[in-house]
């Protein structure tokens, strides 16, 4: 079941509401934790005996760090969690690319395991070890009540694409947290945003994005097909993330923001610092930072950085070009911190052009897992071997041109800026306004998807 669905919009998420919000205080946590059990389970019902083998593992590995505090064992403790949660990570998600990888390189014939990926273990598998390594670290409670862990790691809104929500987040809210109207209202209207992005713009740029990178390629039919790649891919995660923010306000939650305007930046490192912020922020915590960050000198920042930039690839996906696509980024991220941020300060169009161009190369490794259709892409964009313009293109470009200016400006902080600036005025006229706004959005993604138009979601593979 996805946000993005009939289904979850006119029948479970108005369902859970009404039984969440007539349920005592004290039952909240076990409405929440068997709600989100149906959830998972309506498209993986095999695969939730995993995430409550998870919840369990950390659970009592948090109790047993706890008990042991300050002595060996506590240490002991953590690391088995470590290692059971790496290791459930590694055998669902990587052991079919490690065997065909070794089978390719090596010639052999080991048995390839075609085990079907549990959706949001990713996501899911760095909350529950976040728990486990607050509470060694003494920067988290630990939690005795395995109902509210159990909801704190089935957390419907944000389990299968996230944000990834730490425990220190929302240890207080699991225990204590308001539900009232206003927080609803607010959570609803958050909601639609992200609903309105996924449905009208990322559906919209996908089906385009398809049509051009499987069809004959063309210098500018494949910089218009990757321009909506980027589209689509942002307006699908970022719109994910506002359904899942507003899902949790809905609920009494505060999950913390996941995208900050990525494409206004002038610089790769500004881009990763507003781009999947919940990712970055886990791995500078519990990886970078514990490698010793920038502490040790320029040489073992760089180790650190390729260490963090391999697992952010592979975390994506198991693929060679997940992989690439870690050490593409590591590449230009130390480019930048040597040398190249001094020169990119000179000039903002120039360090806003250079920024978009490396981050339209990277989504070309991203959305290719054939590594020869990646290269074939990138040698179009940079026009070798290939007409300066198709007929197909032409008629995007002409056809697409508003669509694409209004997404682009969409992408900035500017119609935020907007719609604030009309609400804070506080008159009937202002609320008509973001009312009419939000049910215009509201009413039009409800059609699209009661029409059963494209309607992939990217972040599922993860």
């Amino acid at each position: 079941m996805i946000f993005s669905s009939p289904l979850f919009i006119a029948l479970f998420l108005p369902s859970v509401l009404a039984v969440y919000y007539l349920t005592p205080r004290s039952l909240k946590n076990l409405v929440l934790f068997l709600a989100s059990l149906f959830f998972y389970g309506w498209g993986e019902p095999v695969y939730v005996s995993l995430m409550l083998f998870s919840t369990v593992v950390d659970y009592t590995h948090g109790i047993l760090v706890d008990k042991y505090r300050g002595t060996p064992r506590a240490r002991v403790f953590l690391w088995s969690s470590v290692l059971i949660n790496l290791g459930l990570l590694g055998i669902f998600k990587y052991s079919g690319f490690l065997a065909a990888s070794i089978n390719g390189l090596l010639g052999l014939h080991l048995p390839v395991p075609q085990l079907a990926l549990p959706i949001g273990i990713s996501f899911y598998t760095f909350q529950t070890m976040s728990y486990t390594i607050d509470v060694y670290r003494g920067q988290a409670p630990v939690q005795r009540n395995i109902i509210s862990f159990g909801a704190y790691v089935a957390l419907f809104p944000q389990l299968i694409a996230g944000p990834i929500v730490r425990y220190i987040d929302v240890a207080a809210q699991l225990d204590d947290r308001t539900c009232s109207a206003d927080g609803l209202g607010a959570g609803a209207s958050r909601f639609v945003c992200g609903l309105s992005k996924k449905v009208l713009l990322a559906n919209t740029f996908g089906g385009i994005w398809e049509s051009l990178s499987g069809g004959p390629l063309s210098l500018a039919g494949s910089w218009l097909g990757i321009l909506c790649y980027a589209l689509q891919i942002y307006y699908d995660f970022s719109g994910y993330s506002d359904m899942a923010i507003g899902l949790g306000r809905m609920l009494g939650f505060d999950f913390p923001e996941n995208f900050n305007y990525p494409y206004i930046s002038r610089s790769v490192t500004e881009f990763w610092r507003r781009w999947h912020i919940s990712l970055g922020t886990w791995f500078r915590e519990y990886v970078y930072i514990p490698l010793g960050g920038n502490r040790r000198g320029p040489a073992r920042q760089i180790v650190n950085l390729l260490v963090v930039w391999l697992c952010t690839g592979i975390w994506h996906g198991a693929g060679w070009n997940f992989l690439l696509w870690g050490l593409y980024y590591f590449c230009f991220l130390v480019l930048e911190k040597r040398f190249l941020l001094r020169h990119l300060q000179r000039s903002r169009v120039l360090s806003h052009l250079y920024t978009l161009a490396v981050v339209c190369f990277g989504w070309v490794l991203f959305a290719f897992e054939d590594m020869t259709a990646a290269w074939a892409y990138m040698g179009a964009m940079a026009g070798i071997g290939v007409p300066a313009v198709t007929g197909s293109a032409l008629y995007y470009a002409a056809t697409l041109c508003p669509l694409l200016l209004a997404a682009a400006v969409g992408s900035t902080p500017l119609p935020c800026r907007l719609y604030q600036k009309a609400v804070r005025k506080d008159t009937p006229a202002a609320a008509l306004l973001a009312g009419a706004l939000l049910l215009a959005g509201f009413a039009a993604s409800t059609a699209y998807l009661v029409a059963g138009t494209y309607n992939p979601f990217l972040y599922f593979r993860f």
